[in-house]
C-alpha cells in the first residue's frame, strides 16, 4: 500500500498561489528569492527517489508546458518519469505522460491508487483536492515548507469547511533563507479542553 504526500509552499498566511496571470494575483514567483541548494536537496528529499503525482488539470496543463523543457534537473527527472493521475473531464487530452485520468469521484479513485503497489504519491499546489483528501482523511503526510512572508491575498491552502482534526510534527528543518520545513502525520480527532 502506497503512501499519499500533500506537499505545498506557503506563505505565513497560508497563500499557495504563485502564478502572476491568475485572478489578478500581484505575487507572481514569489518564492524565487528563497530558493537555495539547501532548499532543493530537502525536496528531493521530500519528494522521494521515486514517486507518482496527483494533480488537478490546472497545474497539469502548467507543468506540462514547463518541466519536459528542463533536461538534466533532478527535480524535472523525477517528475517527467512519474506517473501523472490528473483530476480532468478531458482525459483524451493528457499526452504529457506517462498518466492517467481519473474519475468524478476523486475519493474512490485516490483508495484504489493507495491500494495499489507503487511509489508514494504525491499531491502538490491544489487547495481543491487538499480539502476533498482531508475531507476523506486519505492524506497520509503533509509537508509544509513556509516562507516568511505574508501576502496578505491569493489562494489559500485550507478552504473553509476543512475537517478539524490533530496532526503530529514528525520532522523540522530551517533553511538559512528562513524557510522551514514542517512534516505531519494524522494523529487523530481534534480535542479540546
Amino acid at each position: 500500500m502506497r503512501q499519499l504526500k500533500i506537499i505545498e509552499h506557503i506563505s505565513l498566511d497560508g497563500v499557495i498561489q504563485h502564478s502572476a496571470d491568475e485572478n489578478d494575483f500581484p505575487y507572481g514567483e514569489w518564492t524565487t528569492p528563497y530558493r537555495s541548494p539547501e532548499g532543493r536537496d530537502a525536496m528531493l528529499a521530500a519528494h522521494g527517489d521515486t514517486f507518482d503525482l496527483l494533480l488537478g488539470r490546472r497545474l497539469y496543463d502548467l507543468w506540462s508546458g514547463f518541466w519536459p523543457q528542463v533536461p538534466g534537473n533532478p527535480m524535472a527527472d523525477r517528475i517527467n518519469a512519474a506517473t501523472k493521475y490528473v483530476v480532468t473531464h478531458r482525459p483524451e487530452s493528457l499526452d504529457w505522460g506517462p498518466c492517467e485520468g481519473l474519475g468524478p469521484d476523486v475519493a474512490e479513485e485516490v483508495r484504489r491508487l493507495k491500494s495499489d503497489d507503487g511509489p508514494d504519491l504525491v499531491l502538490t499546489g491544489s487547495s481543491t483536492l487538499t480539502s476533498t483528501l482531508l475531507e476523506h482523511g486519505l492524506a497520509d503526510v503533509v509537508v509544509l515548507v513556509v516562507y516568511p512572508v505574508l501576502l496578505g491575498t491569493g489562494k489559500r491552502l485550507f478552504a473553509d469547511g476543512t475537517p478539524a482534526r490533530s496532526w503530529a510534527l514528525t520532522g523540522s528543518e530551517s533553511m538559512s533563507t528562513g524557510v522551514v520545513l514542517s512534516t505531519y502525520t494524522p494523529a487523530g480527532a481534534l480535542t479540546a479542553d
